[in-house]
C-alpha cells in the first residue's frame, strides 16, 4: 500500500512563504508538506492501481480549463477541527468541480467532512499559535492561474512529494 494525496499547489513565491511561516510556527510537519489546496485527502492505495489512478487524473485534466485562484485573508474549523487556513476566495466551485471528479472511479472515498478548498496554514497546535497565525496572515493575498494539478506520494522520511503534475488542458466554458 501506498499513501497519495491530489492538489494543487500554491506557486512561487507564496507556497515557500506559507510553508515557511508554518515551519516558524513550530508545526513539525510543516516541512514535510508543499502548501497546497487539497482535491483529494490522504488515501492508502494498492500500488498495482496506480497506473489506473493516472489514467484517471490524465483524462481529467485534459477535460478541465486552467482556471483563476486567489486566496485572501484567514479562516479557521475550529471548534470542530483545530486549523487555520487561507481562504480561496475565487476559484472555488472549479476546486470543487475538480476535486468531485478526482474523488470517483478509482479514488472513490467516504470524505469525513464536506469539501472546502483552503490552503491549511497552522494545524494541530497549541490554541495561542491557532490565533496568532489567523491575526498574522488576516492580510495574505495571492492571485494566480490553475494550470495544473499534481499526485503525491507521503514518504515517513520526506513527507508529501509530488510524483506526477496533469495540466489541464481542457477549454474554457467546456465540459469537465
Amino acid at each position: 500500500m501506498t499513501t497519495i494525496g491530489v492538489s494543487v499547489a500554491v506557486p512561487e513565491p507564496w507556497g515557500s512563504d506559507l510553508q515557511e511561516y508554518r515551519v516558524k510556527l513550530g508545526d513539525p510537519t510543516a516541512a514535510g508538506i508543499p502548501t497546497h489546496v487539497t482535491l483529494l485527502p490522504p488515501v492508502d492505495v494498492d500500488e498495482a492501481l496506480v497506473p489506473g489512478i493516472h489514467e484517471h487524473l490524465a483524462a481529467i485534466a485534459s477535460a478541465t480549463a486552467p482556471f483563476a485562484m486567489r486566496l485572501r485573508g484567514t479562516g479557521t474549523f475550529r471548534p470542530v477541527s483545530p486549523v487555520v487556513f487561507v481562504n480561496v476566495v475565487e476559484g472555488i466551485s472549479s476546486c470543487e468541480v475538480l476535486a468531485a471528479a478526482v474523488r470517483r472511479g478509482p479514488l472513490a472515498i467516504d470524505a469525513q467532512f464536506p469539501y472546502h478548498p483552503h490552503v491549511t496554514v497552522a494545524h494541530h497546535l497549541e490554541e495561542p499559535l491557532l490565533d496568532r497565525a489567523y491575526e498574522e496572515l488576516g492580510s495574505f493575498d495571492c492571485r494566480f492561474t490553475v494550470d495544473r494539478f499534481s499526485l503525491y506520494v507521503h514518504e515517513a522520511e520526506l513527507g508529501w512529494t509530488p510524483v506526477k503534475d496533469f495540466a489541464l488542458t481542457g477549454n474554457p466554458g467546456g465540459a469537465r
